[in-house]
């Protein structure tokens, strides 16, 4: 779609794009990463990767054996 668009027609797009980014709420990264640092480790319990699957529970445990003779 943006090849057919001629540059002036695609730096309107860019600048609506603009306006409508400038309006979103923004904090700073010192209150974010700290809210987004203790959510994760509220988190780290459930998290499978962290504290493994049960062995009943595992999808893809193997459920048989394959013996060829």
């Amino acid at each position: 779609m943006a090849q057919e668009l001629s540059e002036e027609a695609l730096l309107r797009v860019e600048v609506e794009q603009l306006k409508k980014e400038v309006k979103n709420p923004r904090a700073p990264i010192s209150k974010t990463g700290k809210e987004i640092k203790d959510y994760v480790e509220a988190q780290a319990g459930n998290d499978p990767l962290l504290t493994g699957v049960s062995e009943d529970k595992n999808p893809c445990k193997e459920k048989g054996t394959c013996v060829i003779n």
